[in-house]
């Protein structure tokens, strides 16, 4: 089964500008490379959603999925950061190529990992989308916990800056 999740990379100027309005978004910059976004969980109005993905820690399996975090394989593979979920334009992201050639191992190493967690990402897409948008619901209605909203990008700001952003460029 395929559906619409897809492996994207953000634009860093995009993030570096989102990122002036909420210190909550998160730096894709990862040691030399740009770190991944996991693509299109939902769409509201004329908004997708992208969640940044986590790459395997030890933590990871013996944290607990909640509302705002999802274990990619019982945290084998990572996670998914649902709180760090920011609003995009098509403009404002690439999609990476997972089937290029002439891979150095470390690339090589990489491009598997992102395969397999897409792979279980489109498994699971139901659980994907329907946690995504549970948390944007209850954020938006101001029902989360104080404990969880403080982990949270603001939601609506972002997406009144993604437009400012997409309309100005």
């Amino acid at each position: 089964m395929i559906f619409n999740l897809k492996i994207v990379q953000v634009n860093s100027d995009y993030c570096d500008y989102l990122r002036k309005f909420d210190n909550r978004v998160s730096y894709n910059k990862y040691e030399k490379e740009l770190r991944p976004f996991v693509g299109i969980l939902f769409k509201i109005d004329c908004y997708e959603y992208f969640a940044p993905l986590s790459s395997p820690k030890n933590k990871h399996k013996k944290m607990k999925n909640t509302i705002d975090f999802l274990k990619i394989k019982n945290g084998e593979l990572g996670a998914v950061n649902f709180n760090n979920m920011i609003p995009v334009y098509e403009k404002n992201y690439s999609l990476i190529n997972l089937n290029r050639e002439s891979l150095t191992k470390t690339e090589f190493k990489y491009c598997k990992l992102l395969k397999e967690q897409l792979s279980w990402l489109n498994e699971n897409y139901e659980q994907v989308k329907n946690k995504s948008s549970k948390l944007y619901k209850l954020y938006i209605e101001k029902k989360l916990s104080n404990n969880i909203k403080s982990r949270c990008c603001n939601f609506k700001l972002l997406e009144e800056k993604c437009l400012e952003y997409n309309n100005y460029k």
